[in-house]
């Protein structure tokens, strides 16, 4: 098969050298906003460099890879709906719920195959954590405490277009939990701190957040998140039930330090950002669309669970910005109108 990447920075990078190794590729189309870039990359992998979008779609592929900016998710999904072929798109959709639910609705009429990129359900902590939780090993689960640490902040320019703390980075714990717990999120109380350094303050967003969730059984969640941890690039979930307590993402690598005299030392090597901590999982979930494309298993994450993520993560924002708690039934899904 031929699969066309748009998009090589960071995380295109990534995506095309698993696609390039796959058996089941054949060939790879390359594009990117820098032509060099994309270019520069096909040389190295022996694929083919193309000037802009339209060929991808000109030239002929079998299936779509998106890794562009944010802004052009939503467009690229539509076209790449309207002429028949599947999609990978690294989350979001979309900033925003009307162009989620517009893009959305082009993939249902189309009738074609949107895998959103949500990495953590491909790591084999969190696939631990969601059997101990389906197995009944945990008993009643009652607490969950979600978090992600980055270990410095982004380019001040890149800021203002990410959509913001909640949007940007705690959709990913938003996503997981309803993926590992199997339950939905009810309502939210979230807050925010700008009291870090200026830029994000110039950019409108917060450095560090927290939201108190509600889920449909009653489990308390909270997560948190910060844009600038100098120890280190630190994301875990604890679950905790009337029966016992696990742990992801706590190794010889997470960027803590214990206080007790008999704790385990610090981390030698800690993580420093989500590509090398989480390099397995993205490799797994381009080798599950892979096997999407061949008929060979569901998709693992289609748009509609980023829909679920982006919703509570725009009922997060809400409440920061109104300071008072939101239901998930006030924020629309599926372009129906909100309760009440």
């Amino acid at each position: 098969m031929r699969i066309g990447v748009i998009g090589t920075g960071r995380i295109g990078t990534v995506h095309a050298n698993t696609l390039s190794r796959h058996r089941e590729v054949g060939s790879l189309i390359l594009t990117d906003a820098d032509p060099a870039r994309a270019q520069g990359l096909a040389h190295r992998l022996g694929e083919t460099a193309a000037p802009g979008v339209d060929e991808i779609f000109r030239w002929g592929v079998d299936a779509v890879v998106i890794t562009t900016t944010t802004p052009a998710h939503a467009d690229l999904i539509g076209r790449a709906a309207r002429s028949g072929l599947p999609v990978f798109c690294e989350k979001p959709i979309a900033l925003d719920l009307p162009g989620t639910l517009a893009a959305l609705a082009e993939v249902e009429a189309a009738g074609t195959i949107l895998q959103m990129g949500f990495q953590r359900r491909f790591d084999a902590g969190y696939a631990g954590a969601r059997e101990a939780v389906r197995s009944g090993r945990l008993g009643r689960l009652h607490t969950v405490r979600a978090m992600t640490c980055d270990q410095s902040p982004p380019p001040p320019q890149w800021l203002p277009l990410s959509g913001g703390l909640f949007r940007d980075t705690l959709v990913h714990d938003f996503d997981v939990l309803r993926w590992v717990t199997g339950r939905e999120v009810v309502d939210v109380f979230a807050t925010g701190s700008d009291a870090g350094p200026a830029l994000f303050r110039e950019a409108g967003d917060v450095g560090t957040g927290a939201a108190l969730l509600t889920l449909d059984d009653g489990t308390l969640a909270t997560a948190t998140a910060t844009r600038l941890n100098g120890a280190g690039y630190d994301v875990r979930m604890e679950l905790a039930g009337e029966q016992d307590t696990v742990v992801v993402g706590l190794d010889d690598r997470t960027p803590v330090a214990s206080t007790e005299p008999t704790g385990p030392p610090p981390a030698q090597k800690p993580w420093t950002g989500f590509l090398e901590r989480f390099g397995p999982a993205y490799e797994a979930e381009l080798c599950a669309f892979v096997e999407v494309l061949r008929g060979e298993r569901p998709n693992p994450c289609d748009g509609h669970e980023a829909l679920q993520a982006l919703r509570i993560a725009e009922a997060c924002e809400t409440s920061r910005r109104e300071h008072r708690p939101v239901g998930l039934a006030e924020v629309p899904d599926r372009g129906r109108p909100p309760d009440g």
